[in-house]
């Protein structure tokens, strides 16, 4: 636990994805900027911020409870990354590369939070 998170590969793959994410929502409708847009957008930005927060606390259990806040918005985003997908709003192969990615993610964020259990 001492690295910065900055050096957590799921916070540099978080981040890649905020960027993605933020560029493709760039083109959803524009009465969707407080819905759908807001709400994808908030759950990616929330993904590397909970890494980040819950390492630099120093505490595996709070690490711990953190990495289950960015597994829940990492869900919370695949699910809007379908909405968008069933709405037209991202193609479908633009989708899949999401969700392959976020597949990849959730399971590092899996292997990172066994890896804080079998230490706290």
């Amino acid at each position: 636990m001492g690295q910065s998170y900055r050096q957590l590969v799921a916070w540099q793959k978080a981040m890649q994805l905020v960027s993605e994410i933020y560029k493709a929502t760039e083109t959803f409708p524009r009465h969707e900027l407080y819905g759908l847009t807001n709400q994808l957008r908030r759950a990616a930005v929330s993904i590397p911020s909970n890494i980040a927060e819950g390492q630099a606390r120093f505490s595996s259990k709070e690490f711990h409870h953190s990495l289950s806040h960015a597994r829940g918005s990492l869900v919370e985003m695949e699910t809007q990354i379908l909405i968008a997908q069933e709405l037209r709003y991202v193609p479908s192969n633009q989708a899949n590369s999401f969700l392959r990615r976020t597949a990849e993610l959730g399971r590092i964020l899996n292997g990172l939070i066994a890896a804080i259990k079998s230490v706290a």
